[in-house]
């Protein structure tokens, strides 16, 4: 039976080639849109993970996870510098580092930091070692640099018209190992040069100066040295302030209440109910303080409400095209009633031509679904691919039980719909099937 089955297939292999990719089409819709929620929901999870609570000013909740944890450049209102002094002196932070963006190199956002975030946060470097002076930078592990390179930052980017700062030129001096974070694509400066950079260098200097419309937290440091204090801003043409830096100047890191403003701070707090005691407490007129994963979740529902609108579209394709099957089966049962006819007339039992006819559709049913599973996590790699390249956040892709699940009841529904024909097969008798 099996031979007549594979013979039959052969000799209508057009009807049953579009009846494959009919199936694996609908199916792949599914898988897809499974497999690529799934893989989002695990790759920003993942890519937050090391961030338990972050503290601006008061604003969106979103746009400060998204700017300060997944890099994403947008301006942000600034946050007293008061903040972070507090911050440092609590007892019941482990440790709270600024952030300071705006700036890109060849696409690489340029991200102001310290060394504790970076020794907290990352697994350490494939080569080289971290920044000790102020015109020294460390690079992402996706970031296509060299030891040694120079790095002229930009403000903004080159797509929206940025300018180069030609004052300073950091020197790559490492290169951390991979995070499947934003921050491998990120090229890690300290601080102060940042600051500095952006005419903010010296004490005293900038606090009425709004910085926020260049999109750059870029506060003094407490302890900037007299050197750097002799260097005054500069505006150039386009009203962008530039100030004075000192490549060699040695880290400053202790950060004192007069601070002018910053974007963001990230903080670790010693426990878990420090963390939800500093959350309540940063939480007021001026000051917002977030834990990543709650705006995450927030994030989930919105995209669990998209998963739903594809995953309906994705039902309703399958629907059709089970409606169309159910219709060319039926018509083709009906034009092989002299076929039937014959088995039966040579003495095919009616079981036997209800297998014939119901195994070929269920293998063609069978092959779709199959290669649509192949499809669907084609194209779920390809667009995580194409998200990682954009964002820096590797989104992994992988089946789980529900996809085997699904792939059951699918079956299970195919199974049922090779049935109707392969009924139909079955009570018609030879000498009705012949004269037809």
């Amino acid at each position: 039976m099996i031979r007549f089955i594979l013979a039959d297939l052969r000799r209508l292999w057009a009807g049953s080639v579009v009846v494959v990719l009919l199936v694996a089409l609908a199916t792949a819709l599914g898988v897809a849109v499974t497999l690529q929620e799934r893989s989002l929901r695990l790759g920003s999870a993942r890519a937050a993970d090391k961030f338990d609570l972050v503290v601006g000013a008061a604003g969106s909740e979103t746009q400060l996870v998204l700017s300060s944890v997944f890099l994403q450049a947008a301006p942000l209102p600034l946050l007293s510098g008061e903040v972070l002094h507090a911050l440092s002196e609590d007892p019941r932070v482990a440790w709270a580092a600024p952030v300071a963006f705006g700036d890109s190199f060849n696409g690489y956002p340029l991200v102001g930091t310290t060394t504790t975030l970076i020794s907290n946060t990352t697994p350490g470097f494939s080569e080289g070692a971290m920044f000790a002076a102020e015109g020294e930078a460390v690079i992402g592990a996706a970031v296509q640099l060299r030891i040694g390179d120079e790095v002229k930052p930009m403000h903004g980017n080159a797509g929206e018209g940025g300018h180069t700062h030609t004052e300073l030129a950091y020197h790559v001096v490492g290169r951390l190992k991979p995070t499947n974070t934003p921050w491998d694509r990120a090229i890690l400066v300290p601080v102060q040069a940042v600051w500095h950079i952006h005419g903010l260098g010296s004490e005293g200097e900038g606090h009425d100066h709004d910085h926020a419309s260049e999109d750059v937290g870029a506060p003094a440091a407490g302890g900037a040295s007299s050197a750097e204090a002799e260097h005054h801003d500069e505006e150039d043409g386009d009203g962008h302030h530039h100030g004075g830096i000192d490549a060699d100047a040695p880290l400053v890191e202790t950060f004192d209440e007069h601070m002018p403003g910053l974007p963001a701070i990230l903080v670790k707090p010693k426990t878990i109910g420090d963390a939800y005691k500093l959350r309540q407490e940063y939480r007021a007129e001026t000051t917002l303080a977030v834990f990543p994963g709650e705006v995450l979740t927030r994030l989930y529902a919105t995209l669990g409400d998209a998963k739903l609108v594809l995953s309906a579209v994705s039902v309703g394709a399958q629907v059709l095209v089970a409606a169309a099957l159910l219709l060319v089966t039926i018509l083709h049962v009906g034009q092989r009633r002299r076929q039937i006819g014959a088995l039966r007339a040579f003495g095919a039992p009616r079981l036997a031509v209800f297998g014939i006819v119901w195994s070929e559709l269920f293998l063609l049913v069978l092959a779709g679904i199959g290669i649509g599973y192949l499809i669907g996590y084609g194209a779920a790699v390809f667009i995580a691919n194409l998200l990682t390249a954009q964002s820096g956040v590797v989104l992994p892709v992988s089946f789980a039980r529900p996809d085997l699940w699904q792939a059951g009841w699918m079956l299970a529904f195919g199974a049922f719909l090779a049935t109707l024909p392969a009924w139909l097969a079955y009570r018609q008798s030879p000498a009705s099937a012949l004269r037809s």
